[in-house]
């Protein structure tokens, strides 16, 4: 078996947490690395709608969704203990995970965890 642990970052964007409106996660920097993948963790899911993106930029400052021909796979509305993953293979330096959420009142326990993979220096630490 291959160690993959010294290959591969974890950050989060959306922490864990319940949400009733919708959340712009934090943007993750890619300088350093090569691959990634987004995983949107979902908790129990109560009420409303929870639709899950990601969006890319070059500043952290200006964002834009990311084309589906730079998205590996697709996510759809959150479902209660089902998690979801994609990949990107853009080439912008920041990506953030976004939760777009309507007509919830208790809302979803829900996180996105953002993964950089492939590092110019391993181990990552």
């Amino acid at each position: 078996m291959k160690d993959l642990k010294n290959s591969i970052d974890a950050v989060n964007s959306i922490d864990p947490d319940d949400y009733t409106a919708t959340i712009n996660g934090l943007g993750v920097d890619f300088q350093g690395f090569e691959g990634s993948a987004v995983v949107f963790s979902v908790g129990t899911v109560t009420d409303g709608t929870h639709t899950p993106t990601i969006e890319e930029s070059d500043d952290n400052s200006t964002w834009a969704n990311v084309a589906s021909a730079d998205q590996e796979g697709a996510l759809s509305d959150l479902a209660s203990d089902t998690n979801q993953r994609v990949g990107y293979k853009g080439a912008k330096r920041y990506l953030r995970s976004v939760l777009t959420i309507s007509g919830a009142t208790i809302g979803a326990q829900a996180a996105s965890l953002v993964l950089r993979g492939m590092p110019h220096r391993a181990p990552v630490n």
